[in-house]
């Protein structure tokens, strides 16, 4: 029997391989990179092109994750997500953030009556609190959160926003990995990321801060205490992300949401940082830019 505290589904979580922060290092540079020169070069030649990017990303995440959620015998509607998920992204470009959300209230709506009644009109539902509450999380977690990155490269300087964001969630995730090899010995949160230490942490937070303060001022022309508070707000955001999937494949017993980039995962366990960090990243610089 687990003892207090601890749930019973740490035990089967499948052990990590490789190297000290559990990643096939060679093969995730290659694709970082790889995916990285990407973005980059279509946020500076075609930045509307990185609505379809995202919506695309999202489309395959939401795909992983319902597929997982489902070997776990948890139904989540896959269709009005798919579909309702791009709706989200996608009236974020004609309407703004009334059009996300009227959108995401939509989906929010349909799933619930599609789970209510997806056994036909005969069978009792069962399960249908938790499936439809997980749904809409679901909905929350991945469209709503990457809707503000579509909404920010709509604005002025769009492109130089999405590239705050980008580098930003990069230089803490990298400033983590680095200290956390090199010095973790404190872990941070030991039951939901042993991986997880507080020199990482530290890691993250300067990498993340100079990222961030050079993007703010060299990209955007801003005022370097933005990027100041850009970064710091961002380290936590990108480490609270990583933290909020952790926790999720923990109580699925898995180790990744899919196998699609070698070294990585899935898509989803690319975005998992990007998707709260995208909502603050959008915040920060509406009101302060």
């Amino acid at each position: 029997m687990p003892s207090e505290g601890t749930h019973p589904a740490q035990s089967e979580v499948p052990p990590v391989t490789g190297s000290k922060a559990g990643r096939n290092l060679p093969a995730a540079i290659a694709v970082g990179a790889g995916l990285g020169v990407s973005l980059i070069l279509i946020l500076v030649y075609i930045p509307l092109v990185w609505i379809g990017v995202v919506s695309v990303a999202m489309a395959v995440a939401t795909w992983e994750v319902t597929k997982r959620l489902r070997e776990a015998d948890i139904s989540a509607p896959r269709i009005p997500l798919l579909v309702g998920g791009q709706a989200v992204l996608w009236l974020g470009w004609p309407f703004g953030p009334e059009g996300v959300l009227s959108a995401f209230a939509g989906t929010a709506l349909v799933c619930m009556v599609w789970r209510l009644f997806d056994h036909g009109l005969k069978a009792t539902p069962r399960n249908y609190l938790r499936d439809t509450a997980i749904t809409v999380f679901v909905a929350a977690w991945i469209p709503l959160l990457a809707s503000f990155a579509v909404l920010m490269v709509l604005q002025d300087d769009g492109a130089g926003r999405v590239l705050c964001l980008m580098i930003g969630v990069v230089c803490s995730d990298v400033g983590g990995y680095a200290a956390g090899v090199l010095f973790g010995k404190h872990p941070m949160v030991p039951a939901i990321s042993p991986k997880k230490s507080w020199e990482g942490f530290f890691g993250s937070l300067l990498f993340c801060v100079i990222g961030s303060l050079l993007t703010v001022t060299l990209i955007l022309g801003e005022n370097p205490m933005i990027g100041v508070l850009l970064g710091s707000v961002l380290v936590v955001t990108a480490t609270l992300g990583d933290l909020i999937e952790s926790q999720v494949k923990r109580e699925l017993r898995i180790k990744d949401m899919g196998t699609l980039l070698p070294g990585h995962g899935g898509i989803m366990d690319r975005l998992d940082s990007l998707l709260p960090s995208a909502f603050v990243t959008w915040l920060v610089l509406t009101v302060l830019v």
